[in-house]
């Protein structure tokens, strides 16, 4: 799915929401989309975390949601200090919901309301501190070498 296929409105909505979540906690929310997967969607996601520089959170608590929208596929991925904290049952309970929400066509509404959620989980763990910096870009990134 390319950047096109968002209008103005969905991508201003998942954007607001990683803003929205990021406010409360010193953890970092990106999301990545992309046309076509070529490999098992978790080792894309993983490819896409270290390309975006996910990896040098100061707290390793950044948290990546890919979505290669022709193959229906997704992934959620955290890094050790949240993936420790939260466990494999929470990263698939939003794949659930995102699915659930991607099953209506609600694209945006679905990648907002997992945000939300990853960004209530990071709250508990990684809650904002004063002197919190924004330690990634809160854009959506779009595309790769599948596309």
């Amino acid at each position: 799915m390319a950047k096109e296929n968002f209008s103005e409105k969905d991508q201003a909505q998942i954007v607001a929401a990683i803003q929205a979540a990021e406010k409360e906690t010193s953890g970092e929310i990106r999301v990545h989309i992309e046309a076509h997967v070529a490999t098992d969607p978790m080792d894309r996601a993983k490819e896409i975390f270290f390309e975006l520089g996910m990896h040098q959170t100061a707290q390793k608590n950044a948290v990546l949601i890919y979505l290669a929208y022709n193959n229906q596929k997704l992934a959620i991925i955290g890094d050790a200090g949240i993936h420790e904290k939260v466990g494999d049952d929470f990263w698939r309970s939003e794949k659930d919901l995102l699915i659930s929400y991607f099953k209506k066509n609600e694209y945006a509404l679905g990648l907002a309301k997992a945000i939300e959620k990853v960004g209530e989980k990071l709250k508990v763990y990684f809650p904002y501190q004063t002197d919190d910096k924004n330690e990634l870009n809160d854009a959506i990134s779009f595309g790769g070498k599948h596309d």
